[in-house]
């Protein structure tokens, strides 16, 4: 595969641009440092051009978020003929879709948080109402989202009534679609998979906020989170979550690799919160870091994702 010409495919326009630099500029090391043909490619810049010029072999998409995460660029890559890294378009559009998730998710009888959904044109001037109807029917803590955001943008957990007016209009900043779902009290972990039709699961990580919430700030400052490899659980809560996670890879058909988030509860049960199809990937991101506790190094993780992309 050497002789290949290798696209890293990194920057592009969402909210996570920064995070998808830093991403690809460890996957382009990482290749290089093996002696691999790679070339740079921001879409944000000319990517049309540059797919056609440089002939590339094969596309390693380092994109989080909109336009990368979602199918966009899986679509444009099948276009134009070229192999890529991670899921296909339908499981990337159903994995970045939290609400589409969950609703397969409910379908399958995969355990996930009770939620709700709530569009920017049906709750103008109703958002007193709606506040306590969401209360009624979720309870409090309540978790409110973006639909199609990643990295945690516009997340809030809202604790007490006050604060979910707020909470809404925040998330409305990222995405015209919110979920809005029960908090689970309890552990919060993720659950990383590597292949296609048969993905080894990694260990499970325990998720330790050392404020409480792991939101973007938590995920990308150091030392504001601890991290427990293999998480803290009794064999059965493990070999539970582990189950669940595969369920949920499997039923949004996702290819390569991904990372399934998951809250579990003071008895031991286990929920779904989404499937990721482009986690981070910079030496210090989560799924390396379970890649890391079988053996495999981040140089090894890399040509393994390239592999995948390569199977039928």
């Amino acid at each position: 595969m050497k002789d290949k010409k290798i696209a890293v495919i990194r920057g592009g326009r969402s909210a996570e641009r920064e995070i998808s630099l830093k991403t690809g500029k460890a996957i382009l090391d990482a290749l290089n440092r093996q002696g691999y043909h790679t070339i740079d490619i921001d879409p944000a810049k000319d990517l049309h051009k540059r797919l056609y010029q440089e002939e590339i072999d094969i596309a390693f998409i380092a994109l989080h978020g909109r336009f990368g995460e979602d199918g966009t660029i899986q679509g444009l890559l099948e276009l134009e003929g070229i192999p890529y890294t991670g899921s296909g378009v339908l499981a990337s559009a159903l994995a970045m879709d939290k609400i589409m998730s969950k609703r397969i998710f409910n379908n399958l009888d995969i355990d996930t948080p009770k939620f709700a959904v709530l569009k920017a044109n049906e709750i103008e001037d109703k958002l007193e109402e709606i506040e306590q109807d969401l209360i009624d029917d979720l309870g409090l803590p309540i978790v409110v989202k973006p639909a199609l955001e990643g990295s945690s943008l516009g997340l809030s957990i809202v604790k007490s009534q006050d604060g979910l007016i707020e909470a809404i209009k925040e998330a409305l900043k990222y995405d015209r679609e919110l979920l809005v779902e029960e908090f689970i009290p309890g552990k919060e972990i993720t659950i990383g998979l590597l292949g296609n039709e048969s993905p080894q699961v990694l260990p499970i990580i325990e998720i330790r906020p050392k404020e409480g919430v792991y939101d973007f700030k938590s995920k990308y400052t150091k030392g504001m989170t601890d991290f427990i490899i293999p998480a803290e659980l009794e064999d059965k809560v493990y070999r539970n979550a582990e189950s669940l996670a595969l369920k949920a890879y499997q039923a949004l058909k996702c290819r390569g690799m991904g990372r399934v988030d998951l809250r579990v509860n003071s008895a031991g049960e286990a929920y779904v919160l989404e499937v990721n199809t482009i986690p981070g990937m910079t030496e210090t991101s989560l799924l390396p870091q379970a890649a890391e506790v079988v053996g495999i190094d981040f140089d090894q993780l890399v040509v393994k994702i390239l592999e995948n992309a390569l199977e039928d």
